[in-house]
């Protein structure tokens, strides 16, 4: 089954930037320190039958947040945003049903610290952290893990604590596939695999295995979260533009069908990765014809 064959495919995790209006720490490359925003994104979209994406926030700021909601309640291939929220807010709970009374305020589908720019490896085990964490579940809103190996164990325990949460591990928790660590990230990810509350994206690992990068040095790590998680907590995403460190957004998505071909998944499975996991996972609002 060719991608014009799927009946629709969801991207579940693009960003947009503008260097120019916003400072973004960890953005130091200058193949991708320019301004990407959906003008940029939807031909693409329409190159490679991606029917929706979901917008996922780049730096900790709620003025960004506010920004892509405004975004998604212009551009209709926007189902879906991960925005940030300071989880140790006092006034978290207002912040949230500020941000989902706004503009676009519908499709904040979720919210995503960027957990491994922590210096204290227990932040999630903080208490005020532990507060925020149970808003979120009862605002209905998804946690998107940005972590490393090393800060899987943390996640697990958040996960396990929080059994109402729905929580989302990117980029597989960011292999480090160029030095070919394989065993610790494959020990701390293993245990995920009977947490229902846990799923995981399809994306950002051609970066994280460097830029001589092949199939072969993806397939054992995709096997891996395949078996782990199945296709029901699986989901594909571009991680567009940082993916263009690596490759072009065609290569991207015709890279992990081709690592899953190789698995012999039933088209159900497929159709699960890349599209029916994130509208369910993160309740996106779909056609019903699409989906």
């Amino acid at each position: 089954m060719t991608d014009r064959d799927m009946p629709f495919i969801i991207d579940s995790h693009q960003h947009f930037w503008d260097p120019a209006a916003r400072d973004y720490a960890w953005l130091t490359d200058p193949n991708i320190r320019r301004t990407f925003g959906p003008e940029d994104l939807k031909p693409l979209l329409n190159e490679n039958n991606v029917s929706a994406t979901v917008l996922v926030q780049t730096a900790p700021d709620l003025d960004e947040t506010r920004e892509f909601l405004r975004l998604a309640a212009r551009y209709e291939f926007i189902a879906g945003v991960v925005g940030w929220a300071d989880l140790a807010d006092p006034h978290l709970s207002r912040t949230l049903d500020d941000l989902q009374s706004g503009e676009g305020g519908a499709r904040l589908v979720g919210i995503r610290p960027q957990l491994h720019d922590e210096a204290d490896s227990g932040w999630l085990n903080q208490d005020d952290i532990q507060r925020g964490l149970a808003i979120m579940a009862e605002a209905g809103l998804v946690y998107d893990l940005l972590i490393r190996p090393e800060h899987l164990a943390v996640s697990l325990t958040a996960a396990q604590d929080f059994p109402h949460l729905r929580f989302v591990i990117d980029h597989m928790a960011k292999p480090d596939i160029a030095g070919g660590e394989f065993e610790q990230w494959d020990a701390g990810i293993h245990e995920f695999a009977g947490l229902e509350n846990v799923a995981c994206k399809l994306s950002g690992i051609l970066v994280e295995a460097g830029e001589e990068w092949t199939i072969d040095d993806l397939r054992p790590y995709v096997r891996r979260v395949v078996e782990f998680f199945g296709p029901h907590r699986l989901m594909f995403g571009s991680d567009w533009p940082v993916s263009l460190l690596a490759a072009d957004y065609g290569t991207v998505l015709r890279t992990f069908r081709e690592v899953l071909d190789d698995l012999d998944l039933s088209e159900d499975d497929m159709t699960a990765i890349f599209g029916r996991t994130a509208v369910h996972w993160y309740g996106l609002d779909i056609p019903t014809n699409v989906t």
